[in-house]
């Protein structure tokens, strides 16, 4: 018996004598992963750079890199194209850091991603309708910052593809002679737009609505 448990025992000897002499991978401290993430983020290797602020998040959550980390893997889903994982990182960091510096730029990005979004007029408007609120919330909480000045500018392109939806559909009612329909999507262009080019065109169609209910009426 006493000859059989040296036999067992190599084995065992020679995996950890494996391990011995391989060595372990060594993490990277907070600085050198900030710096990798910083790096790979100005190369425009957004998904690395997401990798490398992610381990630094997990690995030291109490570093005063983490900040930084959480607003850059926002802007590298941007970058991406990445929207709504964008917006959720964006909406995460102003609900953590409601006080941060960075706020203003952060609800101004939110409103970016809805805005890179806006399709033609005869698309589905939601991207153009969160933007505008968006922007909207941003002049309110912030008027005087400069990210508010460059919302307001934004806030014009949102209003004219609302403007030219309601129009379309509109114009779309009233081909088919559903004038009543038609006069709803008109007004609403006067009513909840100011005038982006549309307000001229919508009053033409206006007029012609009434007069078609008033024949109608008449018959």
């Amino acid at each position: 018996m006493k000859r059989v448990i040296p036999l067992i025992l190599i084995p065992l000897f020679v995996f950890s004598g494996c391990a011995w002499f391989s060595k372990p991978k060594e993490e990277k401290n907070a600085q050198e992963l900030i710096s990798d993430g910083m790096d790979q983020f100005n190369n425009e290797d957004y998904k690395k750079a997401v990798d490398s602020f992610e381990k630094l998040k997990d690995w030291y959550p109490f570093s005063k890199y983490v900040i930084l980390a959480e607003l850059k893997i926002a802007d590298a889903y941007y970058h991406l194209e990445e929207y709504s994982e964008a917006v959720t990182a964006y909406e995460s960091f102003e609900n953590l850091h409601p006080r941060n510096e960075a706020v203003p730029y952060v609800i101004y990005q939110i409103g970016r991603c809805y805005y890179d979004q806006i399709d033609t007029v005869d698309r589905d408007q939601t991207a153009a309708k969160n933007a505008l609120d968006t922007f909207k919330r941003l002049i309110r909480q912030f008027p005087n910052d400069p990210y508010a000045y460059r919302a307001r500018e934004r806030m014009k392109v949102c209003i004219k593809s609302l403007a030219g939806h309601d129009f379309y559909v509109g114009l779309f009612y009233y081909k088919a002679k559903h004038y009543k329909a038609a006069l709803i999507r008109f007004k609403s262009v006067l009513t909840n737009y100011p005038d982006v080019g549309v307000h001229e065109k919508a009053l033409r169609y206006i007029a012609l609505c009434e007069d078609n209910l008033t024949k109608k009426s008449q018959n």
